[in-house]
């Protein structure tokens, strides 16, 4: 096996350990409100505090990594959000657990913008939205794990612990990549001449691309653009990684089993998604070209996300419903990997910063999709409003494909 897919078969590990911890809370969310008296819109606002602190610490965090290298950040960072997902288990009261969920986020905002510096150093250009997709098939695995492994332990242990456990798994990690993962490939353990030549002469970082401040990556008018849908797109994921248990336990009155079942469906799909995305979008793009093969995927998929959103608002069938959100997941996951992808098209030597303008955007929509779930479900009493404003989002979020140009890099102009 080539060295850069055992590099990649660790970033598969971090992103699924990422979604893990995150979900982790989506999960648990009727006994932590039962627990500490939190109501929706409380509640809402612990896991708000999530997205906001994850929005704000994206950009420095993938800055960071494109100055000092993504081995010892990603190493620092998962450490730190570990350390605070075990934390989130001594949770006393509502101030409490929204200070820790805030550093928690804080800590994951490093995860994906140095998994993209990662594929952009390792990777050659027609291998990087499969090296995408697989990072967030991983992601999306995670998601699909997470109620399986920790309902049964809430009900063994408490959900307390659950947190106490992810946050040990965390730390395995960080010790591994520190050991074994190196920035550049040419001074990696084991790796032939060969495959350093092979990755040098096929991805777009060149030893002569100049750093730039990020400053003057976003007055790039097509990061702008990805930012944006970026920014839409999120109010759909976040749905699915806050929301989802309490939709379908008290808007549709779905049993705990019947819940669970449904959220490991739909993140396995989203998982199918990625896969499917990412490797059709390199598929597409090596046929006819960069622009149409990244264009092509993240239109279709989030237009047709958009779509099933609708129909899962409308119907009154209950797990009908359910079906149709799981599919909104393979859908829209076919465009995650390939909005990465652009990051490291346009990007390059400074695809850490990109990525963290653009998830920084998309972490804003998640805050936003958060708090206003919980606030119009408590004014309104009803569950389905907030679907018909994601699928607009996403309807919005899929026309700006249309807007993004992945074959023009960012430069000093």
């Amino acid at each position: 096996m080539k060295v850069r897919y055992r590099v990649l078969a660790g970033l598969f590990l971090l992103s699924t350990i990422t979604y893990l911890d995150r979900v982790c809370m989506n999960v648990v969310s009727k006994y932590v409100k039962d627990d500490l008296e939190l109501d929706n819109e409380q509640f809402g606002w612990i896991l708000g505090a999530f997205s906001l602190s994850y929005a704000l610490f994206e950009i420095p965090t993938g800055t960071l990594g494109d100055k000092t290298g993504p081995r010892r950040v990603l190493t620092r960072v998962v450490l730190w959000w570990s350390g605070f997902t075990a934390l989130t288990g001594t949770a006393f009261n509502f101030l409490y657990l929204l200070i820790v969920r805030f550093l928690f986020g804080a800590g994951e905002a490093g995860a994906y913008p140095n998994a993209s510096i990662v594929i952009a150093r390792w990777f050659p250009a027609v291998e990087v939205g499969r090296a995408q997709s697989v990072i967030w098939a991983a992601g999306r695995l995670g998601g699909a794990l997470t109620p399986l492994l920790v309902i049964p332990l809430v009900h063994i242990a408490g959900w307390r612990w659950a947190f106490a456990v992810l946050g040990i798994v965390g730390v395995l990690w960080a010790i591994g990549w520190y050991t074994l993962f190196r920035d550049d490939p040419a001074e990696q353990k084991g790796i032939s001449e060969a495959e350093v030549a092979e990755i040098e002469s096929g991805r777009r970082i060149k030893h002569t691309d100049h750093r730039i401040p990020w400053t003057t990556i976003i007055r790039n008018p097509d990061l702008w653009a990805l930012m944006l849908m970026c920014h839409l797109f999120f109010y759909g994921s976040y749905f699915f990684t806050n929301w989802s248990s309490v939709y379908f336990q008290e808007g549709r009155g779905l049993t705990e089993d019947q819940t669970k079942n449904f959220i490991s469906l739909s993140y396995f799909l989203g998982a199918v998604g990625c896969l499917v995305g990412g490797s059709l979008s390199d598929v597409l793009t090596k046929r006819y070209g960069l622009k149409i093969g990244r264009r092509a995927v993240g239109l279709g998929g989030l237009g047709l996300s958009s779509l099933f959103f609708l129909l899962a608002g409308l119907t009154t069938d209950n797990e009908l419903a359910g079906y149709l959100l799981a599919t909104c997941v393979l859908m829209k996951d076919l465009a995650l990997p390939v909005a990465f992808a652009v990051c490291v098209d346009i990007g390059q030597r400074n695809s850490g910063t990109v990525t963290g303008a653009m998830n920084f955007a998309g972490q804003l929509g998640g805050f936003f999709i958060t708090i206003l779930f919980g606030i119009i479900v408590k004014q309104t009493h009803n569950f389905n409003y907030p679907l018909f404003m994601i699928a607009g989002c996403l309807l919005v979020s899929a026309l700006l494909w249309l807007r993004i140009d992945p074959t023009k890099p960012v430069a000093i102009k």
